[in-house]
């Protein structure tokens, strides 16, 4: 990506309060980008990267999956990120070498594997709920609740973590309509040829003669259900949005996420948890962040309005820090029309 474009976005996360990125799609030139913000040379989050996926196309064998996470470990990436199409063996191959080299790996649950085997293998992270709706549903599409229960207790039990992304997976699957996400009006800090390819990739949802729109309805309703068992059985929620994505600008999409898990249920207290604490919480063993306290780095958002009353009220900022960098709200506000002007 031109560097321009990738300075921009770390901007976009920061001015919306945005100070962790787990990034989860390892690229060249990455762990240098890492260095430089970590550092403070660039204005954007504290990076934490994983390396290119394990998935079935590029990782065929065990042997492969054993040396890729030693090159990864060795690489200095932080985690593992796991994606479709793996085999049961080169998925355990990856999963064992993992634990040996002290390497976290979290992400999708690949379809030959299936959600318990991964929980089993200390998979750390489930990202977009995946496997778990998969694993519930019964054959008209409901949620079986004893299945249901099992998998929560299972998930709780392991200390795995889900990441929801509720928000983008209403975009990609239909339930909302291209006139809804083409309105977002924080895609005027994006690339207009990146927003093009976005809508077209939302119009040949509705335009495929098989779109029924009660499927979109029931696959939402059941990810509702399925993040308020997990959250009321105990499980840890970290918030994640998966952007920059189609209508996922990133940092902006982090409130859009939110007001979906308060929808699902859960207090404006929990869902800041699960971006602040609970975050904080997953990286204790490497960082320390997430709380407000003597000690932790000094990244926090200030706000003019309770978000308690309303999670909406973080929008409305006074400021962010960042590794103990003030930005006041009127020069991100500044950048921010420059990032739209120069588009």
């Amino acid at each position: 990506e031109p560097q321009q474009f990738i300075e921009d976005v770390l901007f976009l996360y920061v001015a919306n309060g945005v100070t962790i990125v787990r990034g989860m799609q390892g690229a060249e030139g990455q762990l240098e980008l890492r260095s430089r913000v970590n550092a403070g040379e660039l204005v954007g989050p504290n990076l934490y990267l994983a390396g290119s996926s394990f998935n079935g196309d590029d990782v065929t064998t065990p042997e492969a999956a054993i040396e890729k996470v030693r090159a990864q470990k060795e690489e200095g990436w932080h985690l593992l990120k796991v994606q479709s199409g793996l085999s049961v063996a080169t998925y355990d191959g990856m999963a064992d070498t993992a634990q040996v080299e002290n390497m976290r790996f979290g992400g999708h649950v690949p379809a030959d594997v299936g959600l318990i085997h991964a929980i089993e293998s200390g998979q750390e992270t489930f990202d977009h709920l995946d496997g778990y709706v998969e694993y519930v549903a019964d054959e008209e599409g409901n949620l079986d609740q004893a299945r249901l229960g099992e998998v929560v207790t299972r998930t709780r039990d392991a200390g795995a973590w889900v990441v929801p992304t509720m928000a983008i997976r209403e975009a990609l699957r239909g339930a909302l309509s291209v006139e809804t996400v083409r309105s977002y009006p924080e895609t005027q800090y994006m690339p207009p040829a990146l927003v093009d390819q976005w809508v077209t990739r939302v119009e040949s949802i509705f335009e495929n003669p098989d779109f029924d729109p009660d499927t979109p309805r029931q696959l939402i309703s059941n990810r509702m259900q399925m993040l308020s068992s997990l959250h009321e059985g105990g499980v840890g929620v970290l918030l994640g949005t998966d952007a920059p994505q189609v209508f996922s600008v990133p940092g902006f999409s982090v409130h859009r996420e939110m007001e979906r898990m308060v929808a699902a249920g859960m207090t404006p207290y929990e869902v800041i948890a699960s971006g602040t604490r609970n975050v904080g919480e997953y990286f204790r063993n490497e960082d320390d962040f997430g709380t407000i306290e003597v000690g932790s780095r000094a990244d926090l958002i200030l706000v003019e309005a309770n978000p308690l009353d309303d999670v909406r009220n973080i929008t409305s900022r006074a400021g962010v820090m960042v590794r103990g960098r003030w930005l006041p709200e009127a020069d991100i506000q500044r950048r921010l029309a420059e990032i739209a002007a120069s588009y």
